[in-house]
């Protein structure tokens, strides 16, 4: 019988666990629900430290990560089925360390040095995490918890120094503290200084980081055809965009952006779509960026490719993505999972891959760096093209699949922080919502188009000149490595400690 409580008790607690874990996600997706993640990781430590067990504190952390993992990949399902709960058990993994050591320092009523050790422990142990799930092979950095702060000014100004993973830092410390803070008074003192330095730390990015000169103005234009289904919807979106487009004549834009996959034919291969490109550059007086979904001409494979198109044809301006989708643009190990294509909306034919990140003069004092969907879920792709000069930030995507879910708001966010990241704006053009542009603030500048809706949008955008962000000039390294020696160093004394 007692055997029999453990385990309904077991199970419960599982159940808390991933429950628990699953509550940061909730400041993803709507704006206006960013405070809920400095307390949001405060039930989950709540319930860590009480673990009976090292064992049991691992499983907490596991089912947790879990519950974070499910949670905000949930929308993927339609496309992966089976698979999105098996991934998510496998990155929550990375949680159950992090587990035993929260509650190793959190256990009990801590001393005011083991408390001082969970306040830069936690936050370091959480880093590290975020910094190995972000590897492109293991789905990149979506959802990192520094994230769901996108829409506030102050952290935004934060992530002008360290970036997102400065702001995911700071919060897994603040939620360390306010544990302390509900558990622990004799430890008041070290939970309030951290509190204290990052109120501190806060003011003084907004008074002093660094950020680029203003380098102009320019008129960017963003056409969404919307949705668009059927056999031949490549063909009727590319007459829908051309219509689109022509309504920009005479508007003086200076650069027309259109979403990811928008053209579905190699231009080489079909002269009559480039022709028609080039009349809408002559008809608006300005060039446009068309992302071309397909099979070249040129070299073997499919490739999804920014290309700049002027007055006079292609211009010769191009990008090939050089990060992909797993499974959504190819089959990880196809020997093996290519099966993955019978249940789900995996990738017939896997698409190929960029050499790599280029940076284009689309008209004078006009230089962009385009990215292609998911990348701008890297900080270090718009970090490189930041430094190698561009003055606008362009991404093209579709988020077409996934119209009914959180994930095309959430997509929209991530061009906000990138901006903010390197003080450079970025314009996010879709298919199929949301698009929007951000100043090198992470405002966000002018109107946006949300989902599915059907038009074009016009932004006065201020360019980024010279100069440069912190985390630009500096990029992501100093901190985890502080923060990776911050947790070994404790680490290796709670273990010494213990025995």
């Amino acid at each position: 019988m007692t055997a029999g409580r453990w385990a309904i008790s077991s199970w419960r607690r599982s159940v808390v666990a991933v429950a628990a874990g699953a509550l940061p996600v909730l400041a993803f997706p709507e704006p206006g629900w960013w405070w809920i993640a400095p307390v949001a990781l405060v039930p989950w430590l709540l319930l860590v430290r009480r673990a009976p067990t090292g064992g049991r504190a691992a499983l907490d952390g596991w089912c947790g990560g879990f519950g974070m993992m499910f949670a905000a990949h949930h929308w993927l399902l339609p496309s992966l089925h089976v698979f999105t709960p098996v991934v998510a058990a496998l990155l929550g993994a990375m949680w159950a360390p992090w587990g035993v050591l929260a509650g190793r320092l959190l256990d009990g009523a801590p001393s005011a040095r083991r408390a001082a050790a969970a306040l830069v422990a936690l936050p370091s142990g959480w880093l590290m995490i975020e910094l190995v799930r972000s590897w492109q092979g293991l789905g990149g950095p979506w959802a990192v918890l520094g994230a769901s702060q996108w829409q506030t000014a102050p952290a935004l100004r934060l992530a002008s120094v360290g970036g997102v993973w400065l702001l995911s830092f700071l919060l897994v410390c603040v939620n360390v503290a306010v544990t302390l803070l509900v558990t622990a008074r004799a430890v008041r003192a070290p939970a309030v200084a951290a509190l204290v330095a990052v109120a501190v730390g806060t003011a003084s990015a907004w008074a002093w980081a660094p950020r680029p000169a203003p380098g102009g103005t320019a008129e960017i234009a963003l056409v969404q055809p919307g949705v668009v289904s059927g056999e031949d919807s490549p063909e009727r979106r590319f007459a829908l965009q051309e219509r689109l487009t022509r309504s920009l004549a005479g508007r003086g834009v200076d650069l027309v952006v259109w979403g990811e996959s928008s053209v579905g034919a190699d231009l080489t291969a079909r002269p009559d779509l480039a022709r028609r490109l080039a009349e809408l550059s002559r008809g608006t007086g300005a060039p446009l960026l068309v992302n071309v979904d397909a099979r070249r001409s040129d070299r073997p494979g499919m490739y999804k490719s920014s290309m700049l198109v002027g007055p006079d044809g292609a211009t010769g301006d191009r990008y090939d993505k050089t990060r992909l989708v797993p499974f959504g643009e190819y089959v990880p190990l196809r020997s093996l999972l290519g099966w993955a294509t019978s249940v789900g909306r995996a990738a017939d034919e896997d698409r190929r891959r960029g050499p790599g990140p280029v940076v284009m003069d689309a008209a004078p004092g006009l230089r962009l760096g385009p990215l292609v969907c998911f990348e701008s879920a890297f900080p270090d792709m718009s970090r490189h093209l930041a430094g190698e000069g561009a003055g606008l930030l362009v991404v093209q995507s579709s988020t077409s699949t996934f119209q009914e879910s959180w994930a095309p708001e959430q997509h929209a966010s991530l061009a906000a922080l990138r901006a903010a990241e390197t003080g450079v704006p970025m314009a996010h053009a879709t298919l199929t919502g949301v698009s929007a542009v951000y100043d090198g603030s992470g405002r966000q500048a002018g109107p946006r188009l949300g989902t599915s809706e059907r038009g074009v949008s016009v932004h006065t955008v201020p360019l980024a000149g010279p100069g440069a962000t912190l985390h630009t000039a500096w990029g992501s390294w100093p901190l985890p490595c502080a923060a990776a020696a911050l947790l070994v160093l404790t680490a290796a004394r709670a273990v010494v400690r213990r025995r």
